[in-house]
């Protein structure tokens, strides 16, 4: 027996999702930029939340670990919810080192914070539901479209750090189902204030009360995976240390991503209630989204080590820290010089706030940048400087500010980075 198909002029129609989906800009720049690299081409890549393992390797004693754990046969299915030994480990870390307390039951397991996000939000938002959340921000205009929920967003400015503030919540809190917080926060590298996370924390509870025993409560999305990464006197704040009542509304996202530079090592968790985090289990049950059994293991063993881990980040936040300030201060010497750049002091995580304020003007072949994108790609093209605009991250499309990150950044290479720009700064009109 033959079969025959249908001979197709052009691609069939799928889903209304997956016709609606926008793949992430960041990481379509990233693999443009690293194309570019691969081709011979000199660039400052700036762009991905990301490290070079040369620069900042992960912890030697977890390295170790994790060979360890594939050398002894650690290499089959995790349980669905993770480890009950890394389990353990997180709750007495974040107690350790935050000062909250959770239950193992009440810690999920998965592969980075991706996939916890996701079934954050397929456990508590319906299609239709209301989603509040800022820009710029990381991939949560995303997840609430893949949700169909109605986005409810709010342009935060560089007064407040880009920051949202209670009262750019307070108006559209009726109804919501899910606010998404995010401190220190992706792309801004800036911090939620205490005094500010306090009065959005009263804003949920009073609502809260306000709603009957038969409608959907308010939870706040809590993504804290740079909070280990904070510099000088700035201090990480969550909701369950500033307002205990909290706690039956919050789900923590955080992991070992970014706080230990191990994006590749893929162990993420979620800190929340237990029923809620039993329904994520189930959905990721389904997803399969799991950390790998080795990982998990050479995890559990690594976070209990506090000497080991202290070490590690003096060194690793020194080293970012220097990157950041010196980007920064030479943004402001430009700036200091009449350029229309600016940036934002860095407060934590590993990314500076930049403005590249060029669009209007005219280059020394009298041709105009008439919009935010083709100001990107002049400083790609002119300056080899590669960094994310904010329109990548919710923001209006005419935004002048960028995200740059320094998980790549060669601090030797600093100096001639700021040179290149401000060559370039100088030949326009």
């Amino acid at each position: 027996m033959y079969y025959t198909f249908p001979n197709f002029t052009g691609m069939s129609k799928l889903s209304t999702l997956a016709e609606t989906l926008i793949g992430s800009e960041i990481v379509r720049l990233g693999n443009e930029i690293n194309d570019r690299i691969r081709q011979g081409e000199k660039i400052y890549n700036y762009t991905i939340g990301d490290f070079d393992p040369a620069i900042f390797p992960i912890p030697k004693e977890l390295e170790q670990l994790i060979i360890e754990s594939y050398q002894q046969g650690y290499t089959n299915y995790p349980p669905g919810d993770g480890l009950g030994e890394l389990r353990s480990a997180v709750a007495d870390f974040i107690k350790d080192w935050e000062g909250i307390e959770y239950t193992p039951n009440e810690v999920l397991i998965a592969a980075g914070g991706r996939p916890l996000i996701y079934t954050i939000f397929k456990t508590i938002v319906d299609a239709g539901d209301k989603v509040i959340y800022a820009v710029p921000s990381w991939n949560n205009n995303h997840y609430t479209h893949l949700t169909n929920a109605v986005h409810c967003v709010i342009e935060a400015t560089p007064e407040n750090n880009f920051m949202p503030l209670a009262s750019d919540i307070a108006p559209h809190i009726k109804g919501a189902a899910l606010i998404c917080l995010c401190t220190p926060q992706n792309p801004t590298g800036t911090t939620l204030p205490e005094a500010e996370l306090k009065k959005i924390c009263e804003l949920v509870l009073e609502e809260n009360a306000r709603r009957g025993t038969d409608e959907k409560k308010l939870y706040v999305m809590y993504d804290q995976m740079y909070w280990t990464l904070t510099y000088v006197n700035t201090q990480h704040a969550n909701p369950i240390s500033v307002n205990p009542a909290m706690k039956p509304y919050t789900i923590f996202v955080d992991g070992m991503s970014k706080a230990f530079a191990a994006t590749g090592v893929r162990v993420g968790w979620a800190l929340g209630p237990t029923h809620v985090i039993g329904k994520m289990k189930a959905l990721l049950s389904h997803l399969g989204a799991w950390s790998p059994m080795a990982e998990q293991k050479a995890a559990a063993s690594y976070l209990k080590q506090r000497e080991a881990i202290e070490k590690y980040l003096a060194h690793y936040k020194k080293e970012l820290e220097e990157r950041l300030n010196t980007i920064y201060n030479g943004f402001i010497q430009l700036k200091e010089k009449g350029y229309a750049v600016d940036a934002i002091v860095p407060q934590a995580a590993i990314y500076l706030t930049i403005k590249l304020d060029l669009a209007g003007k005219k280059t020394a072949g009298n041709q105009l940048i008439a919009d935010q994108s083709a100001v990107t790609s002049y400083i790609l093209d002119k300056a080899k400087l590669a960094v994310v605009p904010f329109y990548a991250f919710g923001a209006d499309k005419q935004s002048p500010w960028y995200r740059l990150s320094v998980g790549t950044c060669k601090k030797e290479e600093i100096t001639a980075m700021l040179a290149g720009l401000e060559a370039a700064l100088a030949t326009l009109q």
